[in-house]
């Protein structure tokens, strides 16, 4: 079921870690080699892969490599959605992965690349088709995002909102499915890429859609995901229970899971952002986010789903 495990997400990225507070990542280097370390002790033979970068950046791989984060971890990964965010073009997609390639021998995964339905079906339509001839062969992992439009409701995961204009508004429509339910046009398309292409699907705590998107997932051919555990999320009130669920839901899947938010009490706080932490700050203490990836892991890493304690035997410390 757990394929492997994942740093972050999109470290380089503002919207996921606070740049203003570590501007030279030396505070998320030294969490993820920490974290990094603490697997490959507690967890062996659980591949550990290096949160998708974005934008895809070779400085930033180097600047890891330089501390000693990438001798903590079996792969890298990026992230392109270049129809949508990037300033490239999606037949660059080959010569991004180079750049990084360049910088590190470690195994290169794509573990977000997708294209919004923002202006027309039929540009995700084509953009589906195309990526998947530049990417099949290239990477050992690649993970569409996304299965499932983001429900209009809720936020997406970026701290600037609608001051990001038309950029914000994408984040709704990345999915094959609309809200409703109803099939997008590039929806058929997708099970001539599997099982080469696999997924990437948030599941936010106590998400509706997840029986859906396993049933979806099925029938689509679709053999790995990509997913999250969200260390913010472990403490609200029965957060043990709702990831034993969504894990139970997906173990006929080949499932990396992403580690990753910072509890607002567990973050350092910014001056910038009124002296509050939020879920991009550092943590005040690594080793506490490490320790919640070891345990995670050992309880869904495991083969044997028997062996897991059952829900209630773990539970968060408040301090």
């Amino acid at each position: 079921m757990l394929e492997a495990v994942m740093i972050w997400n999109e470290p380089n990225n503002k919207s996921h870690w606070d740049i203003e507070l570590d501007s030279d990542w030396a505070m998320f280097a030294e969490m993820a080699r920490l974290t990094g370390r603490a697997l490959r002790e507690a967890c062996p033979g659980v591949p550990r892969v290096l949160g998708g970068i974005s934008p895809i950046d070779p400085a930033f791989i180097r600047n890891m490599a330089g501390r000693g984060v990438l001798d903590e971890m079996d792969a890298v990964a990026v992230h392109g959605f270049p129809l949508d965010w990037n300033h490239w073009q999606l037949d660059d997609w080959p010569a991004k992965l180079e750049e990084i390639r360049q910088v590190t021998s470690k195994d290169l995964w794509v573990s977000e690349v997708g294209i919004s339905t923002f202006g027309a079906e039929e540009v995700q339509e084509f953009g589906l088709n195309r990526t998947a001839e530049l990417l099949i062969g290239r990477a050992p992992r690649i993970h569409w995002y996304s299965l499932f439009d983001l429900p209009k409701a809720w936020p997406a995961t970026t701290r600037h909102r609608e001051a990001e204009g038309s950029s914000y508004y994408r984040h709704f429509y990345m999915g094959l499915v609309k809200e409703d339910g109803t099939p997008k046009r590039a929806l058929s398309h997708f099970p001539r890429h599997t099982p080469e292409i696999g997924l990437c699907q948030w599941f936010h705590y106590q998400d509706h859609r997840l029986d859906d998107a396993v049933r979806l997932m099925k029938e689509l051919g679709v053999t790995y995901l990509r997913t999250g555990l969200s260390w913010a999320d472990w403490y609200r009130p029965d957060a043990l229970a709702w990831f034993d669920r969504q894990m139970e839901a997906l173990r006929d899947f080949q499932v990396t899971v992403t580690y990753c938010f910072t509890p607002e009490h567990k973050g350092i706080p910014n001056p910038v952002h009124g002296d509050r932490a939020n879920y991009t700050s550092p943590p005040q203490r690594a080793e506490e986010f490490a320790a919640f990836c070891v345990e995670m892991t050992r309880r869904y890493g495991g083969q044997d789903r028997g062996a897991v304690p059952a829900a209630g035997q773990l539970a968060p410390t408040s301090a």
